[in-house]
């Protein structure tokens, strides 16, 4: 167990303490569960309360307040957090290394120096593997496909031919890259399968969550930009172009040909059309269906998806419905009266 004085994180992050510097932090833990040495984070207003009455040893926050712990202060308390989480547990420590004599690899398959190769892996003809990477059991590499540098690949990940995965790529079990897209020509009521002949091209930098399937182009290549990050069960359609430093949330569903720009977010369960453009910076809201291209920095709700100011009166209004029906209802009566008529 690593342990570090909070004036030795505070360094680290950049950070002010407000408090006994040579207080012993050997863990992280949430506010509401945090004790003596573990550090927290406040990055969520509504947590506030319980930086007071936390019995976390300190809190990372963004300025001042009430609390019993010591204070590290810093610009931005999430990613201060990050880091020293990242100090005090790291990441996964993986149970194997070197390459094993139960994984079944084809002789004109490069693999990097430092590569930890466990059992049961296929990897075919042609194949290049870059240095230190870590392929779990179950995992199958098609031909002439290329995985980058320090990659990671969880228990069965299945990359398909002539793929191309960037650097530092992390993939959780079970994603498929490269399988054929869903396209389906139909005629005279018979759906006769289109053949999809590009590629998957994964940037560096980018992490695929469990279950993900990110399908290869039909005409144009499929592509995940740099730093991007997918979460669970999230379903990129064939050439669509996801831009770099993107977050989809998982059950995201993106059908074919469709671009979003650069730092989208798009929020669980998601659904993008497909042929469309989605502009930089775009924030979706969960389950929002997007059928129209949008243009840059627009905030979108609902389903179908409109913009989120519009959308938060309509739904205000759709919950009111029954009760402005009624009072329509008595109106048109109150005129008919009016009028001499009864209504009814």
């Amino acid at each position: 167990m690593k342990t570090f004085t909070l004036g030795d994180l505070a360094s680290q992050v950049g950070g002010e303490v407000l408090g006994d510097t040579n207080i012993k932090i050997h863990a992280t833990a949430g506010l509401a569960q945090a004790g003596e040495g573990q550090i927290s984070f406040l990055a969520n207003r509504k947590y506030t309360p319980l930086v007071k009455s936390t019995q976390a040893s300190a809190v990372i926050v963004k300025e001042k307040m009430a609390s019993n712990a010591a204070l590290l202060i810093c610009q931005d308390p999430y990613y201060a957090f990050t880091r020293i989480a990242v100090l005090l547990h790291g990441y996964r420590r993986h149970p194997f290394s070197g390459v094993s004599t139960g994984a079944s690899i084809a002789p004109s398959a490069l693999i990097g120096q430092g590569s930890a190769i466990a059992n049961h892996v296929n990897i075919l003809e042609n194949v290049r593997i870059g240095k230190n990477c870590t392929l779990y059991p179950g995992v199958f590499i098609g031909p002439e496909s290329v995985v980058g540098d320090d990659c990671i690949l969880y228990p069965n990940v299945v990359i398909y031919d002539q793929c191309q995965v960037g650097n530092r790529v992390i993939i959780q079990a079970n994603s498929t890259v490269g399988e054929d897209g869903f396209g389906f020509a139909t005629h005279k009521g018979i759906h006769h399968k289109i053949p999809h002949i590009s590629r998957v091209i994964i940037e560096d930098d980018v992490e695929l969550g469990a279950g993900c399937g990110i399908e290869r182009g039909a005409m144009e290549d499929t592509i995940i930009g740099k730093g991007s990050k997918i979460g669970d069960a999230v379903v990129i359609g064939h050439g669509t172009k996801v831009g770099p430093h993107c977050l989809l949330v998982p059950q995201v569903g993106i059908a074919g040909s469709t671009t979003l720009g650069h730092h989208c977010v798009a929020a669980g369960q998601v659904g993008i059309g497909g042929h469309l453009h989605i502009g930089n910076g775009v924030m979706i809201g969960g389950q929002a269906g997007v059928t129209e291209d949008v243009p840059d920095g627009v905030t979108l709700w609902g389903t179908p998806a409109f913009e989120a100011s519009q959308a938060k009166r309509s739904y205000f209004l759709i919950r009111r419905l029954p009760e402005i029906w009624k009072e329509l209802k008595r109106l048109r009566e109150r005129i008919a009266a009016i009028d001499g008529k009864t209504g009814k």
